[in-house]
């Protein structure tokens, strides 16, 4: 691990209170040797999460919450993760009706629906952490990353603001942060799993719909939820490896 990657680590720590164990950990994780830390072994771990399309009810609460808990600018545009509805007229699956008003961050309004005629439901979208993620591989400057233990990161001190990678994201969850003028995104709060905890997105969801998951613990709940339901990825013709799983995806959702 170089020095870049290491100032990249320190600054994550910014947004965390360390105390005990974790800071015993987090300290052999900016040396560059996580794999030496008494309670975290990088390659222990392959996250991801899951998203209950059927158990979201649009409260926005995971927006909030990432902008809180990673100091995402509070302006419309800027999300690391939102919330679409979608509305899908039965007669015309092709072309649902998406509406997401700052990014889901207030909440939804009520609308209309007589009749029932619409299926209506909400859909979290953020960065997929893919395997094979089209965005590290077009940075010039190597600031995109993959880390070990799956999680596809930004080098702030690296980033030149090319936007090659905004560009290259097939599912649009990047931005250029405005103060910094560098790229940003879903870190799948890797300050906060590699200490133990959850994302903050998960973390405050009212109905569970979202959940970390870690594909090498043999006990973690994602491998019986993949065996009992139906699971799709956002737009698997690209096979980019993503690692965010939903259950109960409509083929409306793009």
């Amino acid at each position: 691990m170089d020095q870049n990657r290491r100032a990249f680590l320190k600054q994550s720590t910014r947004y965390v209170l360390l105390t005990g164990a974790a800071t015993v950990a987090w300290e052999y994780i900016v040396a560059g040797a996580p794999e030496q830390a008494p309670n975290y072994r990088i390659a222990d771990h392959w996250w991801g999460m899951t998203i209950d399309v059927d158990a979201c009810i649009g409260s926005g609460n995971c927006v909030r919450a990432c902008k809180e808990e990673n100091n995402v600018p509070l302006e419309d545009g800027y999300f690391r993760t939102w919330v679409e509805r979608y509305r899908v007229d039965p007669a015309d699956p092709e072309h649902p009706l998406v509406d997401s008003p700052n990014g889901g961050y207030d909440g939804f309004p009520q609308i209309d629906n007589p009749g029932g005629r619409f299926k209506t439901f909400f859909v979290p979208k953020m960065c997929n952490h893919c395997a094979d993620s089209p965005c590290t591989q077009v940075c010039p400057v190597g600031a995109t990353f993959d880390s070990p233990d799956g999680v596809v990161l930004v080098d702030k001190e690296r980033c030149v603001g090319c936007r090659y990678c905004v560009q290259a994201c097939p599912y649009g969850c990047r931005f250029i942060d405005p103060r910094t003028h560098t790229a940003d995104k879903c870190t799948l709060c890797y300050h906060r799993i590699t200490q133990g905890l959850t994302t903050a997105c998960a973390e405050v969801c009212p109905t569970g719909a979202r959940k970390l998951v870690d594909f090498k613990d043999p006990k973690d709940p994602v491998h019986e939820f993949l065996r009992t339901h139906r699971i799709h990825v956002l737009k698997p013709e690209l096979a980019t490896g993503a690692k965010v799983y939903y259950n109960g995806l409509d083929g409306a959702v793009r």
